[in-house]
């Protein structure tokens, strides 16, 4: 059973997930929000699996809470799924440094919604294709010239690790491609993680871009 709490500010648009997620089996829905403050403290007190939750509120906007979630959060954090209703706003890029684990825009169909919190729900990362690719653009022309210095104090496997992470691949697709096996894999990625300080993998997606270990283009995007 996964546990959802949902946080959004218009009633109507609450309701409906709410609605949508508790007629579906599988899911159990342990608390609403009409704002991030409310959010932040549901999350502490019902421990949600997944929050769906929405960028932009009155108030502690969606960013806000997901930091303040995350941070007070303990060994099994929940994962956040934004809601947006427009393709790329200024909030996206800094929830995904936050530690969202995924995008989707407010009219994605209902079974894309349920299926998109069963795959954050399993520790993976879930984008709207249009939010990934206008957020690859936004920022190309933003990415340093040359590579992080953090670089360094990462092995070479690391690194090959953070790249392929960096192009949507799940672990075990990156075992295949490394010929190694799962365990192996998620040694290195939080080996890195723990190097660099990053604290989720969105966060890592974010490093793999600004550090060039990725190029616009070359990451796989998920189909529509």
């Amino acid at each position: 059973m996964i546990r959802v709490l949902v946080a959004d500010d218009h009633a109507l648009v609450r309701a409906g997930f709410v609605a949508l997620t508790r007629a579906a089996p599988g899911f159990e829905v342990v608390g609403e929000a009409a704002g991030g403050e409310e959010a932040v403290a549901l999350a502490a007190s019902t421990e949600p699996d997944v929050i769906l939750m929405d960028i932009k509120m009155p108030g502690t906007n969606g960013v806000v809470a997901t930091e303040r979630i995350l941070a007070a959060a303990g060994q099994d954090p929940p994962r956040v799924l934004m809601l947006t209703t427009y393709d790329l706003d200024e909030y996206v890029y800094a929830a995904l440094r936050a530690g969202a684990s995924g995008f989707l825009l407010k009219d994605t169909v209902p079974d894309r919604l349920l299926a998109a919190i069963e795959f954050v729900a399993a520790g993976d990362m879930l984008f709207a294709p249009s939010v990934t690719r206008r957020l690859i653009e936004a920022y190309t022309n933003t990415w340093p010239a040359e590579w992080s210095s953090d670089l360094g104090v990462l092995t070479n496997r690391e690194v090959e690790v953070l790249r392929l992470v960096g192009r949507g691949m799940t672990n075990g697709e990156i075992a295949d491609a490394l010929v190694a096996s799962e365990a192996t894999v998620k040694t290195h990625l939080n080996r890195a993680m723990s190097k660099l300080g990053l604290s989720s993998r969105a966060q890592v997606v974010v490093f793999a871009y600004e550090n060039r270990l990725v190029v616009p283009g070359s990451s796989r995007l998920p189909r529509e």
